[in-house]
């Protein structure tokens, strides 16, 4: 199983990226999936989160900026990013409550990461 991050890189201040993290292997159910973001000397810190049937919340830094949405058949969740900020800058990781078959028995992982994409903003 793999949560595979795309769509970071270096963006002047205003400008807009789009993040896609993409579940693959023998997915059997995707809950709740989230972006969170890093900087180095910091802990992993919550940017968006969604549930399976669509709610949503973000951290209060992003507000009105970020949109995060996903799409269930395609296994994948998404993070629109507008008026990018420099404190934006850090490496970004998706995350999932999700069940996989394995040898033909169900397991299910909370906070399940993938791997991240930077994202850079200059100012």
């Amino acid at each position: 199983v793999q949560l595979q991050a795309s769509g970071g890189g270096l963006v002047q201040a205003g400008g807009s990226l789009r993040l896609s993290c993409a579940a693959s292997g023998r997915i059997y159910n995707l809950n709740d999936m989230a972006w969170y973001r890093q900087t180095p000397g910091k802990e992993r810190a919550l940017v968006a989160q969604i549930s399976r049937g669509g709610s949503s919340n973000y951290a209060d830094s992003v507000k009105g900026r970020f949109t995060i949405s996903r799409d269930n058949a395609k296994k994948s969740v998404y993070l629109q990013m507008n008026n990018l900020k420099p404190e934006d800058t850090a490496f970004y990781y998706c995350n999932a409550d999700l069940c996989y078959d394995e040898y033909d028995t169900i397991q299910c992982v909370k906070n399940y990461w993938g791997q991240g994409t930077q994202v850079t903003v200059s100012s």
